[in-house]
């Protein structure tokens, strides 16, 4: 076969694409179980971040994030309409938002302005320990920003409505106005608000421009300049996952019976 044929240049490009779809297929396979304790290890890193387990500019090994971890944080399955704990399932493999997507495990949510558009039946909290007793509840929270879904988690005390972290691991808003979610020093702004009002609504927002003190102003945190959509979506997504069609019911548990 001549070189310079159209036949031999088909045959050459189909042969080079085979070899690099292999090489492409065999190497998401092969990665597929490193990818996915990335994951979980970025999970418990967040985790222990968002109770404030992980200081300012802390760096830890994967070593000690697992130790930290284990010894700190107990992660349980909640059914979302009861509330109650469903140890019949592992929370070290269950995933959440894989569990959103599938029909047999989820249902459609209701409309809603945090844009959530699937619950799953069954959802991850975990429990920080002091001392053998819960110290905070670390809720996963989702909904739609500007861009994106933001992903996150929200830190409560063991009051169920004093606020003690929240932050975002995964979202596309747009760097250095909704991305403003990210900052550090927002995020300290958070610390001693409060997430419902004295008949356990939701009430926790972010309003535009200045927030006062946690003690005069507890319901309300500093705007995100230039982003009133995104922080109109922060204060969305915690108010759903907070009411009566996220965690309320298990908030409400944990409130009448103890951890």
């Amino acid at each position: 076969m001549r070189r310079d044929s159209p036949l031999y240049t088909i045959c050459f490009a189909t042969l080079v694409c085979g070899i690099c779809s292999v090489l492409v297929s065999s190497s998401a396979v092969g990665l597929r179980e490193r990818q996915r304790a990335n994951q979980i290890l970025d999970r418990q890193l967040k985790v222990l971040s968002v109770a404030g387990l992980v200081g300012p500019g802390e760096r830890l090994s994967r070593t000690e994030i697992e130790s930290r971890f284990r010894e700190r944080i107990q992660p349980k399955v909640v059914e979302l309409a009861s509330g109650a704990y469903d140890e019949s399932l592992d929370p070290d493999t269950f995933d959440q938002r894989r569990a959103a997507r599938d029909p047999a495990t989820s249902r459609p949510a209701p409309e809603n302005p945090a844009r959530v558009m699937r619950l799953p039946h069954r959802a991850l909290v975990f429990l920080v320990m002091e001392n053998n007793t819960v110290a905070q509840i670390v809720l996963p929270v989702e909904g739609m920003g500007l861009w994106s879904t933001l992903y996150g988690f929200l830190a409560l005390d063991k009051d169920t409505t004093t606020i003690r972290g929240l932050t975002f691991y995964e979202h596309a808003e747009t760097p250095g106005l909704g991305g403003e979610v990210d900052n550090p020093r927002w995020k300290t702004l958070w610390e001693g608000r409060k997430a419902f009002d004295t008949e356990w609504k939701p009430r926790i927002e972010v309003i535009k421009g200045q927030a006062g003190p946690p003690d005069s102003d507890p319901h309300h945190v500093d705007g995100l300049s230039g982003a009133t959509l995104t922080s109109r979506g922060v204060s969305h997504l915690l108010q759903f996952w907070l009411g009566d069609d996220g965690f309320g019911p298990y908030l409400k548990r944990f409130r009448e019976e103890g951890a």
